[in-house]
This record gives C-alpha cells, structure tokens and sequence, in this order.
C-alpha cells in the first residue's frame, strides 16, 4: 500500500470520527460512557491521526518492507475504528462486551487489532533505534522519544483491557469500566509524542542554527514530553485528581514548559528566518 493510499484511508478515519460529532450534536445522547457517540468520533480521529502520523514518521527509519508493515498497522487502525462505529450505531458497548456471540466477536476483534497495533509498534520502534546517518540527529533523537511514548500508550491500553477483561467476567461490565477509569488520562497523555516530538525536530531542521544546537533544543522538548506526561500516567494511576487545580499539577506543569520553551524558541527562529529572507534584497 503506498503512501497516497494510507493518507487517504487516515484522511477517511478522521472525516468518520467528525461525521459523529456531527450525528451527536443532530441527535444528542451522552457525550461519556461505554455507549455513547464520543467513542466513535475519538476512535475515528486518534486512529486517523496515528495512522498518518505513523505513515511519516516512519519515512525516518531503516526499515525492510515497510510498506507491508504500514499496511498491516492500517488494517488494524480500519478494523478498530470500524468495531467502535458498528457497536455505537447498534447502542452497545464495545469493548468488554461478550453479552452475546456477535458483541463477543466485535471484541475480540477489536482485542486481536490491538495486539496487532502493539507488536506492528514494536517493529518500528526497534527499527527507530537502529544507526541510521541519512537522518539528522536532532530528528532521529525526537523519532526514538515518540515511539517510547506511543509505546507507553500502547501498554497502558493492553493494561486497561486486561484489567477490563477480569472485571467484565468476575464482576460485571460496569465494573470493567469503572476499573480503568483511572488509566485513560495516562493512556491519552503519552499518544501524541510520536506526532508531537517529530514535528519539533521538523521545524528545528528551518531554522538556521547547527545541528548541535538544534539537538539541544530538541532533547529539551522531548524531556519536557516525557515528564509531564510521565507525570499524568503515575498520578492517574495512584488515582490522583490531575484535572482540578492541585499540587499535581507541579510536575505536569514543569513538563509542559520545557516543551513549551523548547517549542517557542524554535517557532521565534523559524520565523526571524523567514523574515530575513523576505527582506533580503532581490539583487
């Protein structure tokens, strides 16, 4: 599958999570909950996202067929999405459903892509440590971040089925949601590293500082990444508040700046850059 295709099939997974916000917003219902239109709008977005996102990066990386392994990790996102979208329209719960043999099928489904998102993840990220000299330092240093967090992501939602898989079958499938409650924000909090990190070592290549500069400022975006979204995962887990105003708050906070630092610096040079150009004499 080329390129062009998997844009296409990412392009198609976003338009499918917007069209149900749209239906939310026509027919209402609740935005939370195991049955709701929130889960196929946020599946079809994250996956679309993830399935673009992943079809670049990976551009970066030294990889034997990559075009299969693409191909495989798009089926998987499809499959995903497409689980989501046929419960929601059906008004039952997705995941954690075995109620009956067609709700079961769908779940285990949608279990066997994630398996597949995993180990297809795993391929890539070994391939993102690997020597690679054809790519610039700064932006294989942000590639290795932002597969370790998609990584992360990735075993915090094996953490949640698992644990929704016991308590569905122990106690009931209220209890399975209610038992991973905890881990979404931790689950969502370290997703984006992988677009995040490589569009700061994207911009870092137009500016024009050296590469050691750049390397710098980079590694300080990642770190700052990685502990604030570090910080969601322990809080999250240890069932510490992190949306109310709270000491919290501190580590997430110091994080974000450092990302943020990182972020505005590279942004302000970019653009004294092109304005110098824009002004420089045409003679």
């Amino acid at each position: 599958m080329t390129d062009r295709r998997l844009y296409a099939l990412a392009g198609l997974l976003v338009a499918s999570g917007l069209v149900h916000l749209v239906v939310w917003l026509l027919l209402g219902g609740p935005w939370s909950g195991p049955v709701s239109w929130r889960k196929p709008f946020t599946f079809g977005l994250a996956f679309g996202v993830t399935l673009a996102t992943l079809t670049w990066v990976t551009g970066y990386l030294r990889l034997r067929s990559r075009p299969t392994w693409l191909a495989v990790f798009a089926a998987a996102c499809l499959a995903e999405v497409v689980v989501i979208t046929v419960q929601a329209w059906r008004g039952v719960a997705s995941h954690f459903n075995l109620t009956t043999p067609v709700d079961a099928a769908f779940a285990y489904t949608a279990a066997g892509g994630g398996a597949v998102i995993i180990g297809v993840t795993a391929v890539f990220a070994v391939a993102a440590f690997r020597p690679n000299p054809a790519v610039a330092p700064s932006m294989r240093l942000a590639v290795r971040a932002g597969f370790v967090s998609f990584a992360a992501a990735l075993v915090i939602g094996a953490a949640m089925i698992a644990i929704g898989v016991v308590a569905s079958r122990t106690v009931s499938l209220d209890a399975a949601y209610a038992a991973t409650g905890n881990l979404k924000s931790g689950h969502a909090a370290t997703m984006h590293g992988i677009l995040i990190l490589p569009v700061l070592a994207w911009l870092a290549a137009r500016t024009d500082w050296p590469e050691a500069r750049r390397v710098r400022l980079v590694a300080l975006g990642c770190a700052g990444y990685l502990f604030a979204a570090g910080a969601v995962v322990v809080e999250t887990a240890l069932g510490v508040d992190v949306v109310t105003p709270s000491p919290a708050w501190v580590p997430v906070t110091v994080g974000a700046v450092g990302l943020l630092a990182a972020g505005v610096m590279i942004v302000g040079s970019v653009h004294r850059r092109q304005n110098a150009a824009a002004n420089a004499p045409s003679w």
